[in-house]
């Protein structure tokens, strides 16, 4: 058994079961070792963020790591902007970053880098490999990190000649667990705070099903609303968020500071439910950067913590009502040319049950949102760190880690551009994924930032965030990536097209003209 084999064998023992790779010279053993060690499914991505991405996407889903396999400093740079949302996100993953042999390292040779210090800022925990008898054990220790504090990136440096060297086989271990959580939650200190709120607002942050946008979490917070008169919203951008009919219609918290403020500016108390302190997105002159005074937030669980069980001792401690959905009624699309409430109103209709649905770009993003509290249960997962190029990727881990499941991506064309390399990956597995592709060839984002306070858009900036000369033929480039497409430019085109899309059993995109 050689170095790699180990090292892989060993991630498979403790429920590493997919590895998402776009693999370099200096990885070649690790490729080898894959044709002997089984139960482990590799996906080839084309460019390392869509690698990155993806892991992100299986880890937020199935709430265990996946690993990626990346080329030394510059193919892991390459995958660091996913990386980055992926922290945010807490989602564990396990990155194998080949290097250099030990022996060539002193001289510095084009590829040489510093990959620790790439590596840090996007991962809990870093390690190189110091021999080919480390490997098994330095696995085991990646995938235990990989589920510390709620979920983090866990990194493993591996030089090639340890790679291929000869090693003993690893003795069989069992799987890692995470830790569990020693429960230190004072319900009776919390609910003496809150109950003296005149008009408390929860704050629900997203990850696994007992964070606070989990379905259970989230009608124990709309019963402690009905009890206290208080009011909920969900964070701006969760990990992962439970939505549809049987669900209370929480909505997200505004984007822009005014309207942020506006709803937390009401509030004598804001709990953080597996929430951070809000902050507003950039630093904006005339606004403090902090949107709630310390003296006015109770956490009440911290990301990663059990959100759920807390809420609902707080609801039995209120003597809460039981929970009573309202009606939600779906709205129907305005018939004719497209426009973000009318593509919303289409794919609410649409989104077939317990689907997952990947949101990037605002354009549609926030209008979805806000059709979709009558839509069938289903899964959102959104942009978590900022960092575009994410809503492809995370669609396509989605659909390995929930393979039962029809995954939605409503995507901007702006954003989708960054890792538009997905696609081939998406046919080359024939993944259940229609991806809908808002199209409106411009930065929308930048130029809304741009007119913020009544400023006029300039012939400059609107030529730095065009991106109509030339349009880019989404068909025309699914079609090159050998996923099926088709252009929508009304509701009716799009409901038809969306209705055959969902039908079909691997990936399909759709143009949505606008």
């Amino acid at each position: 058994m050689t170095g790699a084999s180990a090292l892989l064998e060993a991630l498979r023992k403790q429920g590493v079961e997919v590895c998402f790779a776009n693999p370099g010279t200096t990885e070649l053993d690790l490729v080898r070792a894959m044709e002997e060690v089984r139960g482990m499914r590799c996906v080839v991505g084309l460019q390392e963020n869509v690698c990155t991405g993806a892991a992100d996407g299986y880890g937020r889903l199935s709430s265990k790591p996946a690993a990626t396999l990346l080329h030394l400093g510059p193919g892991f740079a390459n995958g660091i902007a996913n990386l980055h949302n992926a922290r945010r996100a807490r989602t564990p993953i396990v990155n194998i970053i080949g290097d250099h042999a030990s022996w060539h390292l002193e001289c510095d040779a084009p590829l040489t880098s510093d990959i620790e210090s790439l590596a840090r800022p996007v991962s809990g925990w870093v390690q190189r490999i110091a021999s080919a008898q480390e490997a098994a054990g330095a696995a085991r220790a990646a995938v235990q990190a990989s589920l510390a504090d709620g979920g983090q990136g866990a990194t493993l440096i591996f030089p090639a000649d340890f790679q291929a060297e000869s090693v003993a086989a690893d003795s069989p271990e069992a799987a890692v667990q995470p830790a569990a959580e020693p429960e230190t939650f004072d319900a009776a200190a919390a609910w003496q705070r809150l109950s003296r709120a005149q008009k408390p607002l929860f704050l629900l942050g997203g990850g696994g099903p007992a964070s606070g946008l989990g379905r259970r979490a989230q009608i124990a917070a709309a019963r402690l609303c009905a009890a206290l008169g208080g009011k909920a919203y969900a964070e701006t951008f969760p990990a992962r968020s439970e939505r549809g009919r049987g669900l209370p219609d929480f909505d997200r918290l505004p984007y822009f500071p005014e309207p942020a403020r506006a709803a937390l500016d009401a509030a004598d108390l804001v709990v953080l439910v597996g929430a951070l302190p809000p902050v507003t997105y950039f630093g904006y002159a005339g606004h403090p950067s902090r949107l709630v005074p310390a003296e006015r937030l109770l956490e009440l669980a911290a990301p990663g913590q059990d959100a759920a069980s807390r809420l609902e001792a707080l609801a039995e401690l209120a003597g809460a009502p039981a929970f009573e959905p309202a009606a939600a009624p779906l709205r129907e699309p305005a018939p004719g040319a497209l426009t973000p409430q009318s593509i919303a109103a289409v794919v609410a209709r649409a989104l077939p049950n317990d689907a997952i649905v990947s949101v990037e770009g605002g354009t549609c993003g926030y209008p979805l949102y806000a059709a979709s509290a009558g839509a069938a249960p289903h899964t959102v997962l959104t942009n978590t760190g900022g960092a575009i190029g994410q809503g492809l990727p995370v669609a396509m881990g989605a659909a390995i880690a929930c393979p039962e499941r029809r995954v939605v991506a409503v995507l901007s064309d702006g954003s989708t551009q960054y890792t538009i390399q997905a696609l081939w990956s998406l046919a080359h597995e024939n993944l259940p994924v229609t991806v809908l592709i808002a199209a409106n060839h411009q930065y929308a984002i930048l130029r809304n930032e741009l007119r913020r306070g009544n400023a006029v858009l300039g012939e400059r900036a609107a030529e730095l965030t065009a991106l109509d000369r030339p349009r880019i033929d989404w068909v025309g480039l699914a079609s090159s990536y050998g996923v099926q497409a088709s252009r929508a430019a009304t509701s009716e085109e799009l409901a038809a097209q969306l209705e055959s899309a969902l039908r079909q059993p691997g990936p399909v995109l759709i143009e949505m003209a606008l």
